[in-house]
C-alpha cells in the first residue's frame, strides 16, 4: 500500500487500524531496546577461551624471552604489531598499540594535537584560532562528541554509496587551512555500512591540504567484520598514500572490541613514521606501556590473522539473522509504502534508516511510549541535529534474535503512524 497516494478517507482508516495495533502493545508493556551497537553475550561467549591461554609465569613470555609482566615496550609487542600488520596490511614500524579503545586513542590524539600540535614545529590546535573538522553525516557520533568536548567546529558533509563526494572534500581542504582533519569509517560505516570506493580511497590519499597539520582519522572500526562468506575489499590508503607521499596525513584506528571483549580489547594506532616519532616522545612520558599481558593473550589465542577471520565467521552466523530480522521486517511492512529508505549493509554493526523528512523524532517518541528504545533521532550528524529529521540508526546486535524480531515490527509500525500523521496533517 502506498501511502502517498491514498485518499483521504483510506489515509484515515489505515492510520486508525495502526493506531488500534499500536495500543494493543502498549499494554502489553514491552521493553526492547535497539539503541547501541553492542556484542550480545552469545558474541562474548565464543570468545572466553582467551582468558585461559595464561594461566601460569611461563605463559607470560615473548617469543624474545621478555616477561610481559613486567615494564617495558611502550608502543606494543612485537608479536601484537605482526598480527594487526598481517590482518590490515600496515607495516608493523607504523603500528603502536595502546589499550583496550581506540575511541580512547582518537580522543588523546586530539589531546595532544591541542596541546602540543599535529607533527613536530607545528603550533598547538588550540593556539590557532578556531579550527574545524569535516564530519561525514550521518556518522558516529563518539566522533562529533570529541569534536564538541574540545570546541572543534564541525561541517558535515553527506555520505554517498560510496563515500564522500571528493569533490566537495577537495575544495574544502584546499582553500580553507583551518580545517585539520576529517572523520572517516571507511568500511561499514557508522551508521549506513557505506564502503568507499577504491577511488574514493585514492582520492583521500592525494588530497594536499591548505593546512599542513591536516590529518584524515582513518577510523576503520569494522575491517574484518562481515556478515556474509563474499568479502568486501577496503583498498589500503597506505598503499596509495606512499604512492602519493602523503603517509603523515593518515592517523589510522582500529582494534578487537567487537572481536574479543569491548571492555579488554586490544586497540591500535598507526601512522607514518614521522608522526609516530612524535607519538612516542609525547607518550613516553605518560606511560612506561600499555596492557602487555593482554595483548599477548590476544597473539596466542588467535595465532594470526587467519585466526581472527576464523573467529569473525562465528561472530557473523550469531549477528546475521539478526540483521536479516530487521531487514525482512522493513521490507514487508515499509517497501511498498513509499515513506522510508534504509540501507542493507553487507557487514559492520548499524543499519541507516530514514523515514519521511520531519518525522524521525515522532517516530522515537512514538517507540519510547510503546517500550522501545532507539539511538536518538539526530544522533548521527553533529551536534545532534539532523537537519531534515528523518534518519535513525538501528543496531539489532545485542538483543536476542527474538527481541530483535519484536522490536524490528514495532519499529515499522511506528515509522507508518508518524508518516500518515504527517500527511493528514499537511493533506
Amino acid at each position: 500500500m502506498n501511502y502517498l497516494s491514498l485518499d483521504d478517507a483510506a489515509r484515515k482508516a489505515e492510520l486508525d487500524a495502526l493506531y488500534a495495533e499500536y495500543n494493543k502493545i502498549k499494554d502489553e508493556g514491552i521493553s526492547l531496546d535497539l539503541s547501541r551497537g553492542k556484542p550480545g553475550a552469545d558474541q562474548l561467549d565464543i570468545t572466553m577461551g582467551m582468558l585461559g591461554v595464561i594461566s601460569h609465569s611461563n605463559d607470560c613470555f615473548t617469543e624474545t624471552g621478555f616477561d610481559c609482566r613486567n615494564y617495558g615496550n611502550l608502543d606494543g609487542l612485537p608479536e601484537a604489531k605482526r598480527l594487526f600488520s598481517e590482518l590490515l596490511g600496515i607495516a608493523p614500524e607504523r603500528i603502536f598499540i595502546g589499550g583496550n579503545s581506540s575511541l580512547n586513542m582518537m580522543y588523546d590524539t586530539i589531546a595532544r594535537a591541542m596541546i602540543y600540535g599535529m607533527g613536530e614545529g607545528n603550533t598547538p590546535w588550540s593556539q590557532q584560532g578556531a579550527i574545524k573538522f569535516i564530519c561525514l553525516t550521518p556518522g558516529y557520533d563518539r566522533h562529533f562528541a570529541i569534536c564538541e568536548t574540545f570546541g572543534i567546529d564541525m561541517i558535515p558533509v553527506e555520505l554517498r554509496e560510496d563515500g564522500p563526494d571528493m569533490d566537495v572534500i577537495r575544495e574544502l581542504v584546499q582553500n580553507d587551512p583551518q580545517i585539520k582533519g576529517i572523520w572517516c569509517v571507511p568500511k561499514y560505516s557508522n551508521p549506513s555500512g557505506t564502503v568507499f570506493s577504491d577511488e574514493v580511497v585514492r582520492q583521500f590519499a592525494a588530497l594536499k591540504p591548505k593546512a599542513p597539520d591536516f590529518r584524515i582519522f582513518w577510523d576503520n572500526a569494522y575491517a574484518v567484520h562481515d556478515l556474509y562468506d563474499e568479502k568486501v575489499e577496503l583498498a589500503n590508503i597506505f598503499d596509495l598514500a606512499d604512492e602519493y607521499g602523503t603517509t603523515d596525513h593518515i592517523l589510522y584506528f582500529a582494534s578487537t572490541s567487537k572481536i574479543s571483549f569491548p571492555g579488554s580489547g586490544v586497540a591500535l594506532l598507526a601512522t607514518s613514521e614521522k608522526n609516530m616519532e612524535q607519538i612516542k616522545k609525547i607518550v613516553s612520558v605518560q606511560t612506561i606501556g600499555h596492557d602487555k599481558i593482554n595483548q599477548l593473550r590476544h597473539v596466542k589465542y588467535f595465532q594470526n590473522a587467519k585466526g581472527v577471520r576464523r573467529h569473525m565467521r562465528h561472530h557473523a552466523e550469531i549477528i546475521r539473522p539478526k540483521f536479516e530480522a530487521v531487514l525482512t521486517a522493513l521490507r514487508e511492512d515499509l517497501a511498498d509504502t513509499g515513506v522510508a529508505r534504509w540501507t542493507e549493509p553487507k557487514g559492520g554493526y548499524f543499519i541507516s534508516l530514514d523515514v519521511t523528512t520531519g518525522s524521525a523524532k515522532r517516530v522515537w517518541n512514538l517507540a519510547k511510549e510503546v517500550g522501545v528504545t532507539l539511538t536518538n533521532a539526530g544522533a548521527s550528524f553533529p551536534y545532534g541535529h539532523d537537519p531534515y529529521d528523518r534518519n535513525l540508526r538501528i543496531a539489532p546486535t545485542y538483543p536476542s534474535l527474538k527481541d530483535v524480531k519484536a522490536a524490528a515490527k514495532v519499529l515499522t509500525l511506528c515509522v507508518r503512524i508518524a508518516a500518515l500523521e504527517d500527511l493528514e496533517a499537511n493533506k
